[in-house]
This record gives structure tokens, C-alpha cells and sequence, in this order.
């Protein structure tokens, strides 16, 4: 807990990367040592008059308030934090949960366009469903068009589905969303990696996307324009080594002619393309406790 509240506490310091100071932790050792030396260095950017214990002390009130709440606070040195986040570039040292938390969670992000066509959320809404019913957790954005499909397929399944959003996990955007946000909440899993009460910025949603991207065994990309997100999505997943599934549909765009060249890129035509992709994708995937405990993934 202590070393929880020196992250919090560090953070929460003006001017400060969330990146370098995990990192600066790492080197140090721990948090609280880390703290100890920035309050007492006379050469730091911003003085602080404030001893080290009173600014851990506050940070676990804060804490303390969350968790009261139902939020789940995960240092990246908690037993608790995703496995699968700790190995990209841009882990959050902190990340903010509702609902059910698993360190060793099995996703495919499932991404596309707000303004999404009609074959898309019917493709989107297919997937999904594949998906929860073979026990693997859909991931998506909570974004209007697919991602809203793709969540609410996998609930309508009866399968796990996580919201990675791009506000603070206190605010509901878009406010359309707010009833499936509370529905995936309780029967799945809510994640940010920003401040609770943090309002939507531009910068936000591409570091969404960087999330979800390391939180995912793949993404597949139904829909996306040349300025879309899940197109950010798709570059990220490839320098986190996850393999990208691009549908016909996406593949109408320049950006994924030439994603397409890379390894580890499946270009599908039609959905059972798309699912026997996902199936070897999955198949390659290993597990902590072994391929044996999880559900035969072999198209009906």
C-alpha cells in the first residue's frame, strides 16, 4: 500500500512522465526511495516544502476514497496488474479498474469506425459473438459503431468483454454509453489509465489505444478510415509483435495496403476467413495454466 501511495504521490507531481518515472522506479528500486530523493533533492524542478511521509499519507487517502468507490487502483508493480502490459513501451505504472480484474486474461481487441457501415457491425457483431462463445474476452474502446457492437454482442453471448476507455474511469463518453459502460462494469471489466475524473483530450485515445493494444493476444481491425483510431490501433499492435487481422473492408484503405506487407498481418475475405484467422492466431497463443484448459477453438 505504501508503495502504491509513493507512485500516486509521484504522479501526481506537476510536469512529471508517467513513462520515466516508471521507469525511474525500476532503477531505484522502489517508490517511496524514489520519492524520498526527488522531496529532498534541492535541485528539483519544482521544491517541495512537503515532507515525503505526508505526500505518501494523502495519495493513500486518495486511494483509500477510490477504493470505497469500487475502483481498483494497479501499480505496475502490483501482483495484481495485467501481465500481458507489462512487456510494451507504453505500460501505464498506474491503471484504474471497475469490475473483474485479471492478471492473465485471454483478449482479442475487436476495433473499428464510429460511423460504421452496416456489413461492418454485422461483422463486428459475428466475431464478438465467435469469440464468447469460445471463452476468449473481447476487448474494444467503447466507442459509438464497432466497439459498441463488439461489447455488446459478447454480453449478449453471456461472454467476458473489457472496456478500455479513453477518459477516467469515473466519466461516461460517449454519455450514449453510459448504461453499457455500468453493464460491462459489473459482469466484465472497465479499465483507464488516466486520473478518475480525467475528461476526454485528443492525446487520450491514442494512448487508449496503445492499452488496449498490449492488453490484446491481436487485434482485428473490421472498419477504419485513414485518420481512424483503430488504424493507430493497428500500428501499435505491431510494434507490441501482436499479429493484426484486416478485413476486406479495411482493406479498401491506403494505410492497410500497405500494413498488409508486414509479418504477422492476416488479410481476410469474409467472416470465416476471419474466424479461422483468429482460431490460428489463438492456437499459437499460450496460456498460464496450458491450451488444455481452454475451450475447443475449432469452427462450428
Amino acid at each position: 500500500m505504501i508503495e502504491r501511495a509513493a507512485l500516486v504521490a509521484l504522479l501526481r507531481r506537476p510536469g512529471v512522465s508517467w513513462t520515466e518515472t516508471a521507469l525511474s522506479i525500476q532503477e531505484n528500486g522502489s517508490a517511496s526511495a524514489l520519492l524520498d530523493r526527488i522531496v529532498a533533492s534541492p535541485e528539483t524542478l519544482f521544491p517541495d516544502a512537503i515532507p515525503a511521509a505526508e505526500l505518501i499519507s494523502a495519495a493513500a487517502h486518495e486511494i483509500t476514497g477510490w477504493s470505497a468507490e469500487g475502483i481498483g487502483v494497479h501499480a505496475f508493480f502490483d501482483d495484481t496488474y495485467p501481465a500481458q502490459l507489462l512487456g510494451i513501451r507504453e505500460m501505464p505504472p498506474l491503471l484504474f479498474s471497475r469490475g473483474d480484474l485479471q492478471v492473465h486474461d485471454r483478449a482479442v481487441a475487436v476495433v473499428g469506425s464510429r460511423r460504421a457501415s452496416e456489413q461492418g457491425l454485422r461483422i463486428a457483431r459475428a466475431v464478438a459473438t465467435t469469440l464468447a462463445e469460445r471463452g476468449v474476452t473481447v476487448a474494444s474502446g467503447l466507442a459509438k459503431g464497432i466497439d459498441t457492437a463488439a461489447h455488446t454482442a459478447a454480453l449478449d453471448a453471456g461472454g467476458r468483454t473489457v472496456a478500455v476507455i479513453g477518459t477516467g474511469i469515473r466519466r461516461y463518453y460517449p454519455a450514449a454509453n453510459r448504461q453499457l459502460q455500468d453493464q460491462i462494469a459489473e459482469v466484465g471489466l472497465v479499465i483507464s489509465q488516466f486520473w478518475p475524473d480525467a475528461q476526454p483530450t485528443k492525446q487520450s485515445f491514442p494512448m487508449r489505444n496503445a492499452v488496449m493494444s498490449g492488453y490484446a493476444v491481436a487485434t482485428v481491425v473490421v472498419e477504419a478510415g485513414e485518420t481512424s483510431g483503430a488504424r493507430i490501433q493497428a500500428r501499435l499492435a505491431l510494434q507490441h509483435g501482436r499479429p493484426v487481422v484486416l478485413t476486406s473492408q479495411v482493406m479498401r484503405c491506403d494505410w492497410a495496403k500497405t500494413f498488409a506487407e508486414n509479418p504477422g498481418v492476416y488479410v481476410v475475405h469474409g467472416t470465416v476467413e476471419l474466424l479461422e484467422a483468429i482460431e490460428d492466431i489463438l492456437s499459437h497463443q499460450p496460456t498460464e495454466a496450458g491450451l488444455e484448459n481452454f475451450p475447443d477453438l475449432a469452427l462450428r
